[in-house]
């Protein structure tokens, strides 16, 4: 079936589309911050502080939100083990930041295609033209990886993926009052997990040797993964969400990866070749289709 394409009323607001914008650029200049950080946290540890720091002390101030405690637990195990216990597995020898930052952003076809299962949402014909453009960037990265990633670390990544699509999705059907404090309390319910799999996997020695080699910068680190990154990432984000059907929040995460490669590039010295550029190059002009097209077509 068709489905005509929305008015102007239903397209994302300018605002909102800098909001957004905000998000990803924080989220991809995130992916070296992370690969530094690893170089001395092991990371389950470092997960598992990164959903503490993100708790508290923000849960202090913030009254929980009005949701059963199961869905506050299934976003948070979804997020917090899902997605970053195996985002961050991947990410100490197994993928480069750059290549990461990419492979992760297969949620927005997860996250689509379980919302059209779900929700019932419809993905309108520029939408499609929008995720054809971006998907073709990011063929065109997966094709010349180069060494960049192993098939383990492509697969983690994948699954990591999947794991921050369950999210999308179970925050949207969640429809808290408050994101900023749903997400902040979601994030404790990821906490024990993460250190029982800390001290299961990586055990007393490393972890006491992690924080032992932590330095300043380390701990600042950990406090912007939880407070920039979760906190406002992930509670701008779901605001978004809340507002605005998935298939139209969704897609803007893929300039993630623009922003991911061009940060490594710069601080660790990634390579960044013509094919690179080029594969942003569609990237940002699927990004330009599905936040553009609706405004464009009412004038």
């Amino acid at each position: 079936m068709i489905v005509r394409a929305p008015t102007v009323h239903a397209s994302l607001p300018l605002p909102h589309f800098l909001l957004a914008l905000a998000v990803v650029v924080v989220w991809g200049s995130n992916f070296v911050v992370m690969a530094l950080t690893l170089a001395k946290l092991p990371p389950l540890l470092f997960a598992a502080l990164r959903f503490t720091v993100a708790f508290l002390p923000a849960a202090l101030f913030l009254r929980r939100p009005r949701v059963p405690f199961g869905t506050l637990a299934s976003y948070g195990i979804a997020i917090g083990v899902g997605q970053f216990a195996l985002l961050y597995i991947a990410m100490t020898r197994f993928i480069s930041p750059g290549v990461a930052s990419l492979v992760l952003q297969t949620q927005v076809f997860f996250t689509i295609g379980i919302a059209l299962v779900l929700l019932r949402e419809r993905v309108v014909a520029y939408q499609w033209a929008a995720l054809a453009l971006a998907a073709s960037g990011i063929a065109l990265i997966a094709a010349h990886t180069e060494g960049d990633a192993t098939p383990l670390g492509l697969a983690l990544s994948l699954c990591a993926a999947l794991g921050w699509a369950s999210g999308n999705v179970i925050a949207k059907r969640a429809r808290p009052d408050d994101m900023l404090a749903f997400t902040v309390w979601s994030s404790v319910f990821a906490v024990p997990p993460l250190f029982a799999l800390s001290f299961a996997f990586e055990g007393a020695p490393a972890i006491a040797a992690g924080v032992r080699s932590a330095d300043a910068w380390t701990w600042a680190a950990v406090l912007f993964q939880g407070w920039g990154n979760t906190i406002f990432g992930y509670g701008a984000w779901n605001w978004l969400l809340a507002r605005h059907p998935v298939a139209t929040i969704a897609p803007l995460s893929l300039f993630v990866p623009v922003v991911g490669m061009g940060a490594a590039a710069w601080v660790i010295g990634e390579a960044l070749p013509a094919w690179k550029l080029g594969a942003a190059a569609l990237v940002i002009a699927g990004l330009a289709v599905n936040a553009l097209w609706p405004r464009l077509r009412f004038r």
